[in-house]
């Protein structure tokens, strides 16, 4: 069974840093495009940030500059080094991946919770 688990999410205030890994299971995770998106409060799934199988990232305007999108295939695991946290990052951030060239939406973690205040 294919399984993609959050960790590292947390309270964090202002101007701090937080990692996020997803480790992934069940798939051949070379051959995937993976990715983080986030959800706030009252919004819509929105994308942060992409890297394809082949290493290619993505980023979202909004997160450009201060997040890392990496990964790392002998551990099955991709991270995000978020920086210079705002209050506007909070949300529930999300797994994903996706199998390269396939029309289909893929898989999606449980999420983990990233709360940033003041």
């Amino acid at each position: 069974q294919v399984q993609l688990v959050e960790s590292g999410g947390g309270l964090v205030q202002a101007g701090g840093s937080l990692r996020l890994s997803c480790a992934a299971s069940g798939i051949t995770f070379s051959m995937y495009d993976m990715g983080w998106y986030r959800q706030a409060p009252g919004k819509q799934r929105e994308l942060g940030a992409t890297i394809s199988s082949g290493g290619r990232t993505n980023y979202a305007d909004s997160v450009k500059g201060r997040f890392t999108i990496s990964r790392d295939n002998a551990k099955n695991t991709m991270y995000l080094q978020m920086n210079s946290l705002n209050p506007e990052d909070t949300a529930v951030y999300y797994c994903n991946a996706k199998l390269r060239g396939s029309t289909r939406s893929g898989y999606w973690g449980q999420g983990t919770q990233v709360t940033v205040s003041s």
